[in-house]
């Protein structure tokens, strides 16, 4: 009977936590009319942001003009410089998801295609964008 217990009260605490994230629906550019996106947000023990963005339909990098090697995420705090958070790598069916936890609070989570994912600074055309407030 305590296992039974145990186990409910896990349930219990997983559910509040999925439930406590809130959705962010990003904005596909032109160059990408048929992507989909969307961002989740939550708080983690720390008080930090968890991010995770899952995508579906996004190009294939090869089939963009020009054509670029890497999708790169980047977050950027209002008044600040956009910070390179990682490569987005789509699987063969055009899905993908990216999570990474933030100090920031209020920002903006964009999605560039570039020569190279370790760019200092988005220099490609931009493909997704949300803009996350609390």
């Amino acid at each position: 009977m305590p296992r039974l217990h145990t186990i409910c009260l896990m349930l219990a605490v997983v559910s509040t936590v999925a439930y406590a994230a809130k959705k962010y629906p990003m904005t596909a550019a032109s160059i990408v009319p048929g992507a989909r996106a969307e961002v989740a947000i939550s708080k983690d023990k720390n008080g930090n942001t968890r991010l995770k963005m899952t995508v579906q339909h996004l190009a294939n990098l090869e089939n963009l003009t020009p054509r670029e090697s890497a999708y790169v995420v980047w977050l950027q705090e209002r008044s600040g410089n956009p910070e390179n958070q990682g490569q987005l790598k789509m699987d063969k069916s055009l899905k993908a998801t990216f999570e990474t936890v933030t100090p920031f609070k209020s920002f903006d989570v964009f999605v560039t295609a570039e020569q190279d994912f370790r760019a200092k600074g988005p220099s490609g055309p931009e493909v997704l964008r949300a803009t996350i407030q609390p």
